[in-house]
């Protein structure tokens, strides 16, 4: 049982294997002052070094000013000859040749409510979150050296650029401008605000006063609109205005009543969710002062929060089994022994995979532990049944497990024999939904093969110090006889 712990303790883990859906998703950030006309450029030319790849059927692009969505429908499995891993990585490397963008390649969550990154740590506190991103940033910078993460960003960006317009007052009350009308030229020039509408030929057109795309391309270009006066002479704008730069977050979010910085990450091929996450609360607990609060979204919150409770489960279902073999031997020892003696070395078999690396520890493991107790169990039944029998015949306990071990061999290796048998095609089986079916198979087989070996020294070993000593019962006689 401590082994089990232990290979649990230091498995790999992940809600769900990733599947091959032959679908590949990315999110597309653009510059915080990009506009239509360039991300809708840059999109483009991803379409077209998409199709060169072999495997691409069709994409589709979904852009905005600045942020934007791109989807890659990949050709039927068995058309392709390269994995999806490989496919993704080819994919990341021509994302880097289109400057001006950036876009992350992932593939689909495999489970229906999570989120498209499959790493989200949220840092938390009550205060500036000018200190928070730096503290998330410095964060990032040391997770990424780790080379565990392909991609690792936070959500919040000072990339905003805004424009401030300072009016001298002195120069405003000497010129003789109206702040406020002032004020409403500028909103009218530059907003593109619809006035009103006219009807024409049954069409109705707004009205919106606003002036050319050409004298409105940059900011120092305001410094030469010019404002009426309340003489009716037109001024410059720089003649009593200063224009000033500075950088401001494209958003503000809160978690939890707090002001929090997600951190968005893609792992590396072939590591887990759980060792991200494990990685980034170890750097998190030395960086973070006092104060902070860590949390998750998305798939990140449900491996910690909801799909980390296979303990909790296999102990509620080894309770529900020792109850049903109480009342089938009707006795708090034999299920005692059918338990110990196969459902913790089972449980050690199965553990073993992701403790090595073969395979990861998720809910379709956990599904496949709880089938392998039930599996295994029968086992110590087929034992202890037979022992006990044995011992009503006369033979003391010791003889009597020895020879219920090599009575009952041949039925718990056909069983055994059977259950690997019908488990090795989902081992073997490859294409969409492989991930999962792949775990409940090396689970399964891999417990069931080690289980049973294991199996057929311990039950006898525990039920000679365990089992009690049953009486020799007495031939039933006839009427007749008596």
């Amino acid at each position: 049982m401590h082994l089990s712990y232990f290979f649990y303790k230091f498995s790999t883990k992940e809600l769900a294997p990733r599947e091959d859906e032959g679908f590949i998703e990315g999110p597309i950030q653009a510059g915080a002052n990009s506009s239509l006309d360039q991300t809708d450029l840059y999109a483009r030319q991803l379409n077209e070094i998409y199709h060169t790849i072999p495997e691409v059927d069709q994409t589709f692009e979904v852009i905005r000013a600045t942020s934007g969505f791109v989807g890659i429908t990949l050709k039927p499995f068995h058309q392709r000859k390269r994995s999806i891993d490989q496919i993704l990585t080819e994919i990341s490397e021509k994302n880097a040749q289109i400057p001006g963008i950036h876009i992350i390649a992932v593939t689909p969550a495999p489970l229906p409510g999570a989120d498209r990154f499959p790493i989200e740590f949220i840092i938390g506190a009550s205060g500036n979150p000018q200190e928070i991103f730096t503290l998330a940033e410095n964060l990032v910078q040391t997770a990424l050296k780790r080379g565990l993460f392909q991609f690792l960003d936070t959500d919040l960006k000072y990339d905003q650029p805004e424009y401030q317009i300072h009016f001298d007052r002195d120069k405003v009350a000497t010129i003789g401008v109206n702040l406020k009308q002032c004020g409403q030229d500028l909103s009218a020039m530059l907003s593109g605000k619809t006035l009103s509408r006219f009807s024409n030929q049954g069409h109705s057109y707004k009205i919106i006063p606003q002036m050319k795309r050409v004298h409105r391309l940059n900011p120092d270009q305001l410094n030469d609109i010019y404002m009426s006066s309340q003489s009716g002479k037109l001024v410059k704008l720089s003649t009593f205005a200063q224009i000033s730069h500075s950088v401001q977050p494209r958003e503000l979010r809160r978690f939890q009543q707090l002001n929090s910085i997600t951190i968005q990450g893609v792992l590396v091929p072939g590591v887990s969710i759980g060792e991200g996450l494990s990685l980034l609360e170890r750097e998190a607990r030395k960086i973070l002062p006092r104060g902070y609060v860590m949390d998750y979204g998305g798939e990140s919150r449900q491996l910690r929060k909801e799909g980390n409770r296979l303990i909790r489960t296999m102990a509620l279902s080894l309770i529900l089994i020792f109850l049903v073999l109480a009342a089938q031997f009707e006795s708090f020892r034999d299920p005692l022994i059918v338990l110990l003696g196969s459902g913790p070395l089972a449980l050690a078999g199965a553990l073993l995979m992701p403790f090595l690396g073969w395979s990861t520890l998720n809910i379709y493991t956990q599904i496949g532990m709880i089938t392998l107790i039930g599996l295994i169990t029968k086992h110590g039944i087929l034992i202890v049944e037979f022992a006990n029998k044995l011992q009503e015949s006369g033979l003391h306990k010791f003889q009597a497990v020895i020879e219920a071990a090599g009575i009952r061999l041949r039925s718990i290796l056909m069983t055994a024999l059977a259950t690997v048998v019908g488990s090795l095609p989902l081992i073997i089986f490859r294409g969409p939904g492989a991930g999962a079916r792949n775990s409940i198979g090396i689970t399964i087989v891999a417990g069931m093969f080690i289980g049973t070996f294991l199996t057929l020294f311990c039950v006898p070993a525990i039920y000679t110090f365990v089992a009690g000593t049953r009486k020799r019962s007495l031939p039933k006689c006839l009427p007749s006889q008596l």
